[in-house]
């Protein structure tokens, strides 16, 4: 499954659309219910961050990975942003990563490309599937 966070841009939004794959969209004003997560999950997170990097993860996505319930099944992150911002580039997708300790699958910029959806949904398929047999 896919859990996602979009803002009033839509861009992830659109990208998760395009994926058709299963997916559960973070609210922009509250964190989901740890009841509404039971299942191992990849997290698309776009990067919101000023100048200096700081805000790059969304606080809802924040309040949602702060519940250790869903938090444990966070398997993989995969970011998005701006590559104008340059070294911000993603930011929250690593940032999840390196504090949850699960992988950074991919970085794609704005609302993707047809390649980035190819690859994202092949290497989500592989890694589900990969994911599966080390249970």
């Amino acid at each position: 499954m896919i859990l996602y966070y979009s803002s009033a841009s839509g861009n992830t939004q659109r990208f998760v659309e395009r994926l058709a794959l299963p997916a559960l969209k973070i609210p922009t004003n509250a964190p989901l219910c740890a009841r509404e997560i039971n299942q191992p999950f990849i997290l698309i997170c776009p990067t919101y961050a000023d100048g200096q990097g700081r805000g790059a993860v969304p606080k809802a996505v924040v309040d949602t990975l702060n519940q250790s319930a869903i938090r444990r099944h966070l398997i993989g992150v995969i970011g998005s942003g701006n590559r104008n911002f340059g070294d911000l580039f993603a930011r929250a997708g690593q940032i999840i990563a390196n504090k949850c300790q699960v992988p950074l699958l991919y970085r794609f910029e704005l609302a993707g490309t047809e390649r980035d959806r190819v690859l994202v949904r092949q290497g989500i398929t592989a890694f589900i599937e990969h994911y599966g047999q080390q249970q």
